[in-house]
């Protein structure tokens, strides 16, 4: 046990910060005197004290965490991290069950947004708050903030960067520096969210919706504070910024910092991905707009463009948020929207599902597989932009498409064979697995995850984590041999 020292110190300090992120919304519960600060300072206290303890009990054994410990602890995190995240929960809401709020609390932190409250409109703004700030805190991924500071204390961080970023190439680095690497991440994602907090702000927003939302939409999750999600505003102005900056997130963060420090537009134009993601998008939106028109399911061409644009965006990049309920939709309308949170979204975003470069990279190599039918004897790399992809990553490509879709055909069966409908099961694992949050029928964005029993709540609480590690972060800690050491 003595081995697993250096990660679960790390982790205790991990959880120590946590803690103390809790800080922000019991100061805007005081502030505000919404009934909450008692939720929040039990909270903080056994979340601070927990991890003291774990930090202290394991500082015996020092040295640089390793591939086998960063993986380790990834894995622990991002299991963890929700107990704690669930007890302002469990504190302010004593009606609330363990397994709803730890379901709440992972959806929470993986930026998926399937929740199981209602009365969201009523709870106090601090609540709320907090909800929505677990999506900020996990849409870029907790360990990648934390590797700008564990350097600090002597702990080194890129093992835990190259296990949580979600990227088929986790090598490269933008700075010489892991933690520099991480910092300016951060301020890119922080940037963006005040950008679009002011934007939902000016758009006709409350102060603390606008907050709110931003956190929601700059992570990519899906929680509101409003029952009826963004329908609840019904204000075309703030559906367009919540367009603009979800289209935003749902690109490489990278990217976005490499244009931010260049003060050029030039790294989006070498992006391989952005052509791909906004094809995709438009595509979508025109031909389902047409379709939609000749089903004629709104009562205008306005109506129908404005609610299919909003939903392919939101279900594409996984953000999850909606202003109307889809699922009145055609059944090859709700399909397709499901399907393209499968892989829209870009890889080093907060999006869920395959990302696109994998879905890029899957596609040039079935037609490179079709001229290796024709010409046996041609050369053909597949490249991505001027480069070629590695075999590699190639082979990791397919493993992970592979295993994703035995995840979603296994998670699928177990949900169905307790009884549940197939379209609410198939859709329950497709949404969560892609973290997006709302589904089809049962699950769909009029209803939520209240009515599903406790064990397909951590049914699809694991599946929500396995989603968020990309599959084999989380599974190579669940096989024996990693065990045996």
């Amino acid at each position: 046990m003595r081995a697993y020292h250096p990660p679960l110190n790390a982790l205790g300090l991990i959880i120590m910060i946590f803690g103390l992120l809790m800080g922000f919304p019991l100061a805007v519960s005081a502030w505000l005197d919404d009934g909450a600060t008692l939720a929040y300072d039990q909270a903080i206290f056994g979340t601070f004290v927990a991890g003291l303890i774990l930090w202290t009990i394991t500082r015996g054994v020092r040295r640089d965490l390793r591939v086998h410990d960063g993986f380790f602890l990834v894995a622990a995190t991002w299991v963890v991290l929700p107990l704690f995240g669930a007890l302002p929960l469990l504190a302010f809401l004593p009606t609330l069950s363990f397994t709803d709020a730890y379901f709440e609390a992972v959806s929470g932190l993986t930026a998926t947004g399937a929740t199981v409250l209602t009365g969201l409109d009523d709870l106090p703004i601090s609540i709320n708050l907090w909800r929505t700030f677990m999506h900020w805190i996990g849409g870029m991924g907790v360990i990648v903030l934390v590797v700008a500071i564990l350097p600090l204390l002597g702990i080194g961080g890129r093992q835990l960067y190259k296990a949580e970023v979600p990227t088929p190439m986790k090598d490269a680095s933008l700075t010489p520096r892991i933690a520099e690497t991480a910092k300016g991440l951060w301020l890119t994602y922080l940037l963006l969210t005040v950008a679009c907090g002011f934007s939902l702000w000016g758009a006709g927003l409350e102060g603390w919706d606008a907050l709110i939302h931003a956190f929601t939409i700059t992570g990519l999750g899906g929680f509101s504070s409003k029952d009826a999600s963004l329908g609840h505003f019904d204000n075309l102005n703030v559906e367009l910024v919540t367009i603009t900056f979800a289209l935003l997130a749902g690109l490489n963060y990278a990217t976005h910092y490499l244009a931010l420090v260049r003060g050029s537009f030039r790294p989006y134009l070498r992006d391989p991905e952005i052509p791909f993601y906004f094809g995709v998008l438009l595509f979508s939106i025109a031909m389902l707009t047409v379709y939609m028109m000749y089903w004629q399911i709104h009562a205008d061409l306005f109506t129908t463009l404005r609610n299919v644009a909003f939903h392919v965006v939101s279900i594409s990049t996984s953000l999850g948020l909606a202003i109307d309920d889809y699922t009145s939709w055609p059944m090859f309308a709700q399909i397709w929207i499901l399907f393209l949170g499968s892989f829209v979204a870009c890889s080093g975003s907060a999006g869920g599902g395959i990302k696109m470069m994998r879905a890029i990279i899957l596609y040039k190599q079935v037609l490179r597989e079709i001229v290796r039918s024709l010409h046996p004897h041609a050369v053909r790399p597949v490249r991505m932009g001027n480069k070629p992809v590695p075999e590699t990553i190639l082979h990791a490509v397919l493993g992970f498409s592979f295993m994703y879709m035995v995840s979603i055909v296994s998670l699928t069966l177990i949900l169905s064979a307790t009884g549940l409908e197939l379209v609410t099961s198939f859709s329950a694992v497709v949404a969560c697995l892609n973290n997006t949050g709302p589904g089809l029928e049962a699950v769909g964005p009029a209803a939520n995850y209240q009515a599903l029993s406790a064990f397909h709540k951590w049914v699809l609480a694991f599946t929500m984590i396995l989603g968020r590690l990309e599959i084999f972060t989380f599974l190579v800690v669940l096989t024996p041999a990693f065990w045996r050491r």
